[in-house]
Order: structure tokens, then sequence, then C-alpha cells
């Protein structure tokens, strides 16, 4: 080569960023560029015919002899190590990746090979960084995703597989679209009104929102969004990372559902400390019904608002829990609100675990309706009671008159009767014309038997209809001076001797609308009762008063009276008075006569001392009403 021709090739390899060096045949190497010098740090003259293996590390240099000798025999150019890497040896020893190429020449009939050599650690590095970085996004939790924001409608251009993983779609579905198919219809969010302002104005945002997955399924997504920039500040990407909070977001949920029953419940929730008994909760349902706020709980205990005298007799109370002896306590007590007044509750208590804390929680009901529906039923019960044992009492009294009905039926009956017969067997003896006087005696013995039978009669059939409320009274107007004498008159064949009837005066006007046979029927048996009851040789006084409106009659006799205890029996059907047993009756009479009078509009009343008399008043209307 002629010297102007090595200074021009001088100058060429200089040129040349790479390294550059030329090998004989006999693979030494003449030439090498300053380049080469500075990538494997040897001189020049270090390097001259000096083997290739110089530069390359010993696990190459068994088989690097042969490759170049049958490369220099094909004498065809070839890069190496774009497939696979290559390494060289400098001089400090150090090992650095490289690509080689090889590109063969012949001068003056001689075999060379030129050997271009760039170092790509620098190259290298950035691809392993690259490559750790992608591996890191791809390993990474939570899903990432890149979009490019210089295209229309900013599509995805990135994702890792945790994105793909939680979203469930595939590759096509998610590269070069908009993210908002995540959202589907369920736009209105707040969290997306926040996402889309960030974007729109190409900041950084960090917001909570559903997404839903390719199978439908709803997650919830809190995304962290960050712009990219260029040198000129104009935003290229936006970088999201998702972090699936759906657990989360249902913990929250449930622990906030569970703080609203805890606020809303209609019962009282107290949470108190198992050492110091201070309050540390109270739902909002307890400091309404205690009068309390929050601030003065908290410096309470159970014992400020309740019963218990001291922390030492409640503490015997809920040894039992901290003892382990029972689960839960059952107790009921009172509480004190702040105003003083006191309530009924039943205290459900349990033992519990606040983190590290051990604490009581108690559930409070207030007990006051059920105390007071308790007090009313007991109340109720013993009403109910008394009237039972009322019944009772009366039933028995029942049996007994009835059982007394029936021996003074049979003795009312059985008395005038055996009167009769014998009246009848005597009255046959007495034949003769001088017997007169005899016979009229026994005729007169059985007529007022008949007669008495007759009313007893008389009085029992009274007894069935107005029981079965079939007495029709029958009204007319009459002089009730007739109605006195009839009733007078049928009296006097009753009187015991000595007896008189003082008739009433003035009654010779009063005229009546009523049922004429019912008011003789009750002055009857009014009249009988004081004849019947009062003693030979009595007077029994007959008194009229006639008003606008009412008559009253008043009999008035001096006979037996009635016994104070009997007084408010008097008017009870077959009731007889204890001094009246002896003396042939029913017992029905003065029943019959309240019953009509009650029918008829009217009243009874009476007033008596035993032994010194009594006086019956009956008052009535002047005209009936039908």
């Amino acid at each position: 080569m002629f010297k102007q021709d090595q200074e021009i090739f001088n100058i060429l390899l200089e040129t040349v960023s790479e390294g550059v060096i030329i090998i004989n045949n006999h693979q030494k190497i003449v030439e090498a560029n300053d380049s080469v010098e500075s990538i494997f740090g040897y001189t020049k003259n270090e390097l001259l015919n000096k083997g290739l293996n110089l530069l390359v590390p010993s696990n190459y240099h068994e088989n690097l002899s042969e490759y170049l000798k049958k490369f220099i025999e094909r004498r065809k150019r070839r890069k190496i190590g774009e497939a696979t890497d290559i390494y060289a040896l400098k001089k400090d020893a150090s090992i650095f990746p490289v690509e080689v190429e090889l590109n063969p020449f012949t001068i003056y009939n001689k075999a060379y090979v030129l050997v271009l050599i760039k170092d790509i650690s620098e190259k290298k590095e950035i691809e392993k960084n690259l490559m750790l970085r992608t591996q890191a996004l791809q390993s990474a939790n939570n899903g990432i995703l890149i979009t490019d924001a210089l295209k229309h409608d900013n599509p995805v251009i990135y994702f890792n597989s945790a994105f793909q993983k939680l979203t469930g779609y595939t590759d096509l579905e998610i590269l070069n679209r908009n993210c908002r198919f995540l959202y589907r219809n369920d736009k209105n969010q707040p969290g997306l009104k926040t996402l889309r302002k960030a974007i729109k104005n190409g900041e950084s945002c960090q917001a909570t929102f559903r997404n839903y997955k390719k199978d439908g399924s709803l997650f919830w997504n809190n995304l962290y969004v960050f712009p990219i920039t260029n040198i000129h500040g104009t935003v290229t990407n936006f970088i999201g990372i998702q972090n699936d909070v759906t657990l989360r977001k249902k913990v929250e949920e449930e622990r906030q559902y569970l703080a609203d029953i805890f606020d809303e419940s209609l019962n009282e929730i107290h949470v108190f400390d198992a050492k110091t008994l201070k309050f540390i909760n109270m739902n909002f349902g307890a400091q309404k019904s205690l009068g309390y706020t929050m601030d003065e709980i908290l410096n309470m205990t159970p014992v400020d608002i309740t019963a218990y005298k001291n922390d030492l007799e409640f503490r015997e109370i809920i040894d039992v829990l901290l003892n382990k002896t029972v689960n839960k306590l059952e107790v009921e007590t009172i509480q004190k609100r702040k105003d003083g007044t006191e309530y009924p509750v039943e205290v459900h208590l349990q033992l519990s675990n606040l983190g590290e804390r051990e604490v009581f929680i108690a559930i409070i009901l207030d007990i006051t309706e059920r105390k007071n529906y308790t007090t009313k039923l007991e109340k109720k019960v013993e009403e109910r009671t008394e009237q039972l044992e009322l019944a009772l009492h009366k039933e028995k009294d029942l049996n007994e008159l009835k059982t007394n009905f029936l021996s003074l039926v049979s003795h009312e009956f059985k008395t005038p009767l055996s009167g009769i017969l014998s009246s009848s067997e005597l009255l046959s003896r007495y034949q003769l014309t001088e017997h007169q006087e005899k016979r009229d005696k026994y005729i007169k013995n059985i007529t007022d038997k008949v007669y008495y039978l007759n009313n007893i009669l008389t009085d029992f059939l009274s007894v069935e209809k107005l029981e079965n409320g079939k007495v029709n009274y029958s009204f007319t107007y009459f002089k009730f001076s007739k109605v006195i004498n009839e009733v007078v008159y049928n009296a006097n064949m009753l009187l015991k001797d000595g007896q008189h009837i003082k008739y009433p005066e003035n009654i010779d006007n009063i005229s009546l609308y009523q049922d004429e046979k019912i008011i003789q029927v009750i002055l009857t048996n009014l009249l009988h009762n004081a004849i019947k009851y009062s003693h030979e040789g009595s007077a029994i006084n007959i008194l009229i008063t006639h008003e606008d409106k009412f008559t009253t009659a008043t009999i008035v006799d001096n006979g037996i009276g009635i016994p104070k205890k009997d007084q408010k029996n008097i008017f009870e059907r077959y009731f007889r008075a204890q001094n009246a047993i002896n003396t042939q009756g029913t017992g029905i009479g003065l029943n019959i006569v309240k019953t009509h009078l009650e029918n008829l509009g009217g009243n009874i009343s009476f007033e008596s001392e035993e032994n010194k008399g009594a006086t019956f008043s009956i008052t009535f209307p002047n005209v009936a009403e039908p």
C-alpha cells in the first residue's frame, strides 16, 4: 500500500465510531483504530501482531480460531451478536457485550478480515433495565395501564397481566380502546367525574368508582392516574394504577351497616371497659333515652346510671362473666335519666374484645310497657279472681237458695194441703144442723188454704213469665181508689186478730194509665207481707202521694222488720230473711214486685229496722209508656 493510501486509510479508520481491527489470514492483528484502544484499554502497539484471542474471553478461544478460518475461506460478510449475545475481554479482564461485524477483503492476494466492534454495554444495560421494569410491571399485583394521550380518545397502549387478570378482557378487547369500557353504563359516579376532570386538565388524581369485569361482575376500582409529559410540557401518556378495593369496600359497607344498626337500634347499646367500667361508646338511642351527651357518657360508668350502690356491688354482678362461669347475663334493674326520672330495664350483658381490650357489651331493653302490662294483667287477674270468687259465692248461694226453695215449696204446699185434708175429714164428721158453725169454720179453712195455694202458683207463674219475657202489659185508664179498695178488701181476710189497715185518704180523684192488674199484684204483695210479718193487734198504714207524673204508694208496718245483714239481698229471688224462715213464704214476691216496677218505669225502696217494722215505697208513672 502506498504511503498516501495508508494515510487516507488511517484517516478513515479514525472517523469510524466503532472499533476497527484488521486481522490477516494468520488471524494476527495488523491494524486497529483509536476506538479499539478506547474500548479495550490496549494501545495499538500492544495489539499489533497479537492474536484475536487477546480480546476474547477464554471460553470462546477453543472455537474462535476454527471459526475465523472457515470465515476467511468463505469470504462472506457476517454480523455476529444480533441473534445471540457475544462478549469481549478488556485489558482489565472485564467482560462486556459487543456486536461484531466481520468483513473479509483481499489485498495483493492476501486475505484480511476487517472486524467492526461495537460496545453495546450501555444498550444492554438499557435493555436490561427496561426488561426489569417490564417484568416488574407484569409481576405487580396492581393492574397497570398506559394510554396514549396524543391519540384520539386516549386509547390503551399497554396493560399488565394483573389488569387483564382483574378485568378478564382479552388483548384485543383492551388495546386501542378507551378504558371507559370498564364502567359500562354506570356513568353517573362521583369518582368518574373526578377522573374525567383530571384527564381533561392533564392532572393526576385518585378516585374510587365501580368498574365491571368482562363477565359483568362489579368490582371497586381505586385508580391512581398521573400524566407523562414530554420536554415541551405536552401530556403524551397517562399511567393508571388500579387497586381492587372491593373487599375493603365490602368491609366498609358491613362496618357502616353495623354502625347504622348500632346507632339506629331502638334498644340501648352500651359498651364499657371491663377493668375501669368507664363507658367507651353508647348508641344514639341510649344517649337520647338517658339524656346525656357522648362527652358526658365517656366520663361515667354503669353505676352512675343504675340502681347499684357502688362499683363493688356492680362487680359482684358481672364477676360471673369475667370468671367465664356464664357466657351472658340477663338482669333487671332501674336506670336513671339525667333529669332524675327512672325506668325499668332488662340488661343483656356479654364480655367481648375490642382489639386487645376486654369490654362489656350491654343491650338494654326498656321494659316499662311490659311492667305496666304485667301490673295491669296482675290487676286484671286479681279482679277476675274476685269476680270468679263472687260468682262462685253467688252460685253457692243460689244452690243454697234452690235447696231452701225446694224445701220451702215442699213445706208451702204440704202444709196447706194437709190443712185442707184435715178440714175435709173434720167437715165430714159434722153433718147435723147444730154443727153448721163448725162446718163454716172448716170450709173457711179450706177456702183460705186454697186461696193461699193459688197465690203461690200465681207467683211462680209470674216468675216464669218474667224470666222468659212473656209478660204482656195491658194499659188502661182506671181509678186508683178502685185498685186500693180491692187490695184492702182481699187483705182483710188475712188479717190477724186485732190487726187493721189504715186506708189512704184523698185518692178518689187519682186516675192512672197503667196495667191495672199488675199494680194490684204489686200492692197486694206488699200489703200481704206487711200483714204476714206484723204482730196481732198491729196497724198497717197505706199512704199515697200523687204528683204530676208519678204516684208513690207507701206501706208501713210495725212488724218484725228486716235484719241489717239481709237487707242487701231482700230483692233476690227465693231469698228469705233470717228472721222470716219460720213464716210461710216463697221469697219470690219482692223479686216479682221489683221486676214489674222496673218494666213499668218505676222503682221500689224500703227502710227497715229489725223488730221495729218496715216501710216499703213504690213509685210508678201516672201514664205508662207502652
